[in-house]
């Protein structure tokens, strides 16, 4: 069953999320994903160890994500991956290489050089991160996903240690080149993981 792409635009992060609890609570038969940017928002994940509450006007919640804090805004490409795991016959830890894979594939296209970090989920170029990764799992289905910046202000980022790690620089793709949009980002990106899922489970079957 072919996967199915929801565009919703701009969104509040905690309205979507609750949408995504209550799908995953209805044990779907077909895989989804959802694309978005969020109105600005700090969240943190399950990891609150060292937790400092940002010192802005700019909110912040608890979600159930794994990680640590982050900063959502528009500009900023959100993919979340509503997703049965055990139908795909494919690990979380699959999952994140894939997400990550993507991003770094599209990067090369356009003549950036990016990686990701073993023990630190993510793209990178040249040690600033791109693109953040946090998913949770429950009942054999994940949710949350990827977020990719694209064209954002980057300065809330300063306000906190992103993903738990000090003096952590953040870029996004425009400070690489112009003219992008997060609808051409996201059907790019979108086409990449819907291929590479499709891989998977045939390689599986």
């Amino acid at each position: 069953m072919a996967i199915k792409i929801k565009y919703l635009g701009l969104t509040h992060l905690e309205s979507v999320w609750e949408d995504m609890k209550a799908h995953i609570s209805s044990l779907p038969d077909q895989d989804e994903i959802w694309v978005t940017e969020h109105h600005p928002i700090f969240t943190t994940g399950l990891n609150k160890k060292d937790f400092e509450l940002p010192t802005t006007d700019i909110p912040h919640i608890f979600i159930d994500r794994g990680g640590k804090i982050t900063y959502h805004g528009p500009g900023q490409l959100i993919i979340y991956t509503l997703l049965n795991l055990s139908k795909k016959k494919i690990s979380i830890r699959e999952l994140v290489s894939i997400l990550e894979n993507v991003v770094i594939e599209f990067l090369q296209e356009e003549s950036i050089e990016a990686y990701s970090e073993k023990m630190a989920p993510g793209v990178y170029i040249h040690k600033r991160k791109i693109a953040s990764i946090g998913l949770r799992l429950k009942n054999k289905y994940v949710y949350h996903g990827l977020s990719f910046n694209v064209d954002m202000d980057l300065n809330p980022f300063t306000s906190i240690n992103p993903c738990g790690y000090k003096n952590l620089e953040m870029t996004q793709l425009s400070d690489y080149k112009k003219g992008y949009n997060l609808k051409e980002v996201s059907k790019r990106i979108i086409d990449r993981i819907v291929e590479k899922l499709g891989k998977y489970e045939k390689a599986n079957n």
